[in-house]
């Protein structure tokens, strides 16, 4: 049965041209369209779509208003479709926030060009939204309370100079995510302590929407949250989020690590990657790591999660029931790169755990 979808979007030519795009998949059938969330809340009771997707800048009632009264009286699956621009991707944050399964930011110029170069990231997006489980709410804990005895630093580890200026003693945390990513990572950051080691993310998003996602992150994270630069220098109690146009590595960088970031191909159909991440750290970090899979479509992650356990890195994998799409963490899981499997509202615990006893291995 192909996945039904209802278009929600005031623009008529955005109504027609998603449509011709969704219509010529053959798992995919545009079931019907609404100019605004007063005609979408009709179509939804006559249709029963299967996914939604929703364009917020809308009259009579804005997308953000309609979505969350759709999610608290009809939950269902939302891919949003959202202007490229710093307060629309602010908007489109708080759509993931308020239950949107992922976001695809429209093109801009020629538009029907722009869609057409769209249709797979569009159409893997409503796949992975008709897969998601609706309605799942991440469980707010306290921090973790076992911190690290020490951050990672050359006080902390207690080596030699030269051996400490190398950072070769450092442990590094690698987090990946995709489809829920967005709040299972402001879950799991937010509930760690300001004194962790250096934590390296990748999250699929659209390009020009990390920048947001880190200034919120950074707003509400004990962590020092930013979107990474290529050569930046890693340092504990700092978070460095791959921006969405660019892979994100770790790479020795003269004495220190740091953050490498460059524009190669799509690994697995994804830049950033976080197979390219994991890897990385795996050659740069080897077993001073932790690496963290979450919640998202596909298996892009696995291979590297294997690589960074096989360097003897810890590695951990979010549970089925607590994922909104087990894909990524269940494939790692059956690659047998996962060596802890926890529910989202633990994993900060088993972060701050692997860290501390990495730290308390230092000679």
């Amino acid at each position: 049965m192909p996945i039904r979808v209802l278009v929600v979007d005031d623009s008529a030519l955005m109504r027609q041209l998603l449509s011709e795009v969704l219509g010529r998949l053959p798992d995919i059938e545009v079931a019907g369209t609404a100019s605004d969330p007063y005609v979408a809340r009709e179509k939804i009771k006559a249709l029963h779509p299967d996914v939604l997707t929703l364009d917020l800048e809308m009259p009579r009632m804005d997308g953000l208003t309609f979505l969350e009264r759709l999610m608290a009286l009809h939950p269902m699956p939302v891919v949003v479709l959202s202007s490229f621009s710093s307060r629309a991707a602010d908007t489109a944050l708080q759509a993931l926030r308020l239950g949107a399964v992922d976001c695809v930011a429209k093109p801009g110029g020629d538009i029907r060009n722009g869609l057409a170069a769209l249709q797979a990231d569009l159409a893997a997006k409503i796949r992975s939204a008709a897969a998601a489980r609706i309605g799942l709410a991440p469980e707010r804990r306290p921090r973790p309370t076992a911190l690290p005895r020490q951050p990672v630093s050359v006080a902390a580890t207690g080596a030699s100079t030269a051996v400490a200026a190398t950072g070769a003693s450092n442990v590094i945390i690698a987090i990946g995510a995709s489809t829920g990513g967005v709040e299972a990572l402001h879950a799991v950051l937010t509930a760690l302590p300001p004194d962790m080691p250096p934590i390296l993310v990748t999250q699929h998003m659209p390009a020009g929407f990390t920048t947001s996602f880190a200034r919120r992150l950074n707003d509400e994270c004990a962590l020092s949250v930013t979107e990474a630069k290529d050569r930046q220098p890693v340092r504990p109690g700092h978070v460095y989020l791959a921006n969405g146009a660019f892979h994100l590595e770790l790479v020795r960088s003269g004495l220190e690590l740091a953050c490498r970031l460059h524009d190669g191909p799509p690994v697995g159909g994804h830049r950033p990657s976080v197979d390219v991440l994991f890897r990385s750290v795996a050659r740069a970090a080897g077993s001073r790591a932790v690496g963290v899979i979450l919640t998202g479509m596909g298996r892009d992650g696995a291979d590297g999660l294997l690589a960074m356990r096989r360097a003897g890195a810890r590695t951990i994998g979010q549970d089925e029931a607590s994922c909104i799409v087990y894909g990524m963490p269940c494939a790692a899981r059956a690659a047998g790169a996962v060596e802890l499997e926890l529910p989202l509202q633990r994993i900060p615990q088993g972060i701050v755990d692997a860290a501390s006893a990495l730290v308390e291995a230092v000679p």
